[in-house]
């Protein structure tokens, strides 16, 4: 698998470019800015990018905004983006647009090897990775009597997992529930958001997008 790395830490760029190569990625580029990323992706055409949020030359979201553009350029690239934290703007943009293939971590994951690099594989495979520390963050932030506030903290805990990209099976197993409980609660989430579910093979995490999208209108 072709990796472009856009990092404006040298350390930090260049323990990733190690790590996924002694994981059996292939690194064709590394960036600093997002003009060398774009640059990047256009002659390296890889088969996923990982994009520091805060990049040169305000440091603030710099990143986040060359992956919705990266994104619109080149519909489908898979986008992993890293972050020391919470980063609001535009994140609802690069989650919601549809395309799946897209995840959201914070930089601390990124020392937990294999739930790493399973994050970077899923994203490949077209699915949708949200850090649960994003989501508990994005919570904090929900104000009550909106769509989020009528789920229970049940609901919301497995909302959280479906964020992941966690089957039944794994959130009944994290939950020490049954599937069948995980099966109606998620009825529940879907039924109290008022999603219509899609024959999307990104439905599951519809409603954390639809949380994602509430509350960048809220910031706005």
């Amino acid at each position: 698998m072709r990796v472009v790395i856009v990092e404006d830490d040298a350390l930090l760029r260049e323990g990733l470019a190690l790590l996924l190569r002694s994981e059996g990625f292939t690194v064709t580029a590394v960036a600093q800015t997002p003009a060398e990323f774009h640059a990047a992706l256009v002659e390296q055409l890889p088969d996923i990018a990982v994009v520091d949020v805060r990049l040169p030359p305000t440091f603030r979201d710099e990143g986040l905004r060359a992956a919705v553009e990266a994104r619109q350029r080149h519909p489908g690239l898979p986008v992993l983006v890293l972050s020391a934290h919470v980063e609001h703007s535009y994140a609802a943009e690069l989650l919601s647009d549809g395309g799946g293939r897209v995840g959201y971590l914070l930089k601390e994951r990124v020392g937990k090897v294999q739930k790493f690099i399973d994050a970077m594989h899923r994203v490949i495979g077209g699915g949708t990775v949200i850090d649960p520390e994003v989501i508990a963050q994005l919570f904090t932030r929900q104000k009550m009597g909106q769509s989020l506030g009528r789920l229970s903290k049940r609901e919301l805990e497995v909302l959280a997992l479906m964020a992941e990209g966690c089957d039944n099976g794994t959130i009944a197993a994290a939950l020490f529930v049954t599937e069948t409980s995980v099966s109606k609660h998620i009825r529940s989430i879907f039924a109290k958001l008022q999603l219509q579910q899609t024959d999307s093979g990104h439905r599951r995490v519809l409603a954390v997008l639809a949380y994602l999208q509430e509350s960048a209108q809220d910031g706005a």
